[in-house]
């Protein structure tokens, strides 16, 4: 085939279009840092996150559990019908968070392109994705309790690694994982 008449591929593949017509989308996402540098567990960070999500609602956008890794960030959100994508809400909040890091003296690049994101489609599937966010909170706790020599936490506890993440249930500055009824039945809390 000559090289003109090759066809051109997009650096990624397009994004899963609107699938419910009725129901409004609620998303798990996942982004990371750049070469999974470890920056973002730090208040400066939270706090603009906080920020973000707060001013969010403006969008209708809500944004619901979520927990700040210190080179990633998970979280469930729940967009409009019609306004804001998922894409462009995730890009201007790394944006956000991104400004504050400089501010802090890191330099870009701070952001891994693209972002992982699961369209919830049921209770089952939202408690699995927490489960999973639960237990990578767990796993960091552990593996950073034994770099540091320090006691393991149990995730639920308020800001439940200081040194690994910033953990919480709702933006509105409640500082804790805050675990379903059916996670807390399985003796995760």
């Amino acid at each position: 085939m000559p090289p003109d008449s090759q066809k051109q591929w997009p650096r990624r593949p397009p994004r899963l279009g609107r699938l419910f017509d009725t129901a409004r989308p609620f998303y798990f996402v996942t982004f990371n840092t750049y070469k999974r540098h470890r920056f973002l567990a730090r208040p400066e960070v939270h706090e603009a996150f906080c920020v973000f999500c707060s001013k969010a609602q403006e969008h209708e956008v809500a944004v619901g559990r979520y927990v700040i890794m210190p080179n990633h960030v998970h979280l469930f959100a729940a967009f409009p019908m019609d306004g804001i994508t998922l894409a462009g809400w995730i890009q201007s909040l790394r944006a956000v968070i991104g400004k504050r890091l400089l501010g802090l003296g890191i330099h870009k690049p701070h952001w891994q392109e693209g972002f992982f994101d699961h369209l919830l489609r049921s209770y089952e599937s939202y408690a699995q994705k927490w489960e999973y966010v639960h237990e990578s909170c767990a796993s960091a706790t552990e593996q950073n309790s034994r770099r540091l020599a320090v006691p393991r936490r149990n995730c639920s506890d308020s800001i439940c690694m200081r040194q690994a993440v910033v953990a919480a249930s709702l933006c509105r500055g409640v500082d804790r994982v805050g675990l379903s009824t059916a996670t807390e039945r399985r003796g995760y809390n």
